[in-house]
Formats: C-alpha cells, sequence, structure tokens
C-alpha cells in the first residue's frame, strides 16, 4: 500500500555530483523520519543521513560536507544533493521513511528498492 520510489542514480565522475529523489506513495497520514542508506557491493547497509519532519538532519562522518538531505513534506519526498563525489561512494543508494498510516496510524518503517551510484572515470 506504500511505495518509496527512488530515482537520480547513474554514472558520474569522480568529484562530480548527484541529487536523488524519493517520492513516498499509497496510503500516507503522515510522514516521520526519511532517510537514505548505502550499500556497496560486499559490504553491509550503511546510514547515509537522515532528516526529521521538522527538518532536523543526520549525517555519517563520510558524507558531512558533501551531502546534503532535504525534503518536500507536501509531496511526501526526499532528496540527497552528493557532491565531489568519490569512487567509494558507488553503491546502491535506498531510501527509507518512517510512514504513519491513515488507517490505524500506526507508523511502519518502508524501504525503496534502490537506485545505483556508480563514480567512475
Amino acid at each position: 500500500q506504500v511505495q518509496l520510489m527512488e530515482s537520480g542514480g547513474g554514472l558520474v565522475q569522480p568529484g562530480g555530483s548527484l541529487r536523488l529523489s524519493c517520492a513516498a506513495s499509497g496510503s500516507i497520514f503522515s510522514i516521520n523520519a526519511m532517510g537514505w542508506y548505502r550499500q556497496a557491493p560486499g559490504k553491509q547497509r550503511e546510514l547515509v543521513a537522515t532528516i526529521s519532519r521538522g527538518g532536523i538532519t543526520n549525517y555519517a562522518a563520510s558524507m558531512t560536507g558533501r551531502a546534503t538531505i532535504s525534503r518536500d513534506n507536501a509531496k511526501n519526498t526526499v532528496y540527497l544533493q552528493m557532491n565531489s563525489l568519490e569512487p567509494e561512494d558507488t553503491a546502491v543508494y535506498f531510501c527509507n521513511a518512517d510512514i504513519r498510516s491513515p488507517r490505524d496510524l500506526r507508523v511502519t518503517n518502508y524501504w525503496g528498492k534502490g537506485t545505483l551510484v556508480t563514480v567512475s572515470s
């Protein structure tokens, strides 16, 4: 009933930038925290950044200063602007959100299917 759809991934050269988007759709009363995680080949999924409904942000140390997370509550969308990308940033990037159901007001955590970011020359 709820879907998170990521977009914006692709191939970028080292030093380049990308902007990822994730739109939530379906049966939604409200969305609490939203975030981005990533998983590189052979590694565990790790936090990139999170943002509360009120706009409080948190970043992984590896992304501090190179990434900006933002959201549009009216569009149920979260964004991740990444700059100065490095080959080590190559990974599948996943969107995550805590979504409150209009049916019973319970909060459920959802994941998107991911979008691949490849940083290579």
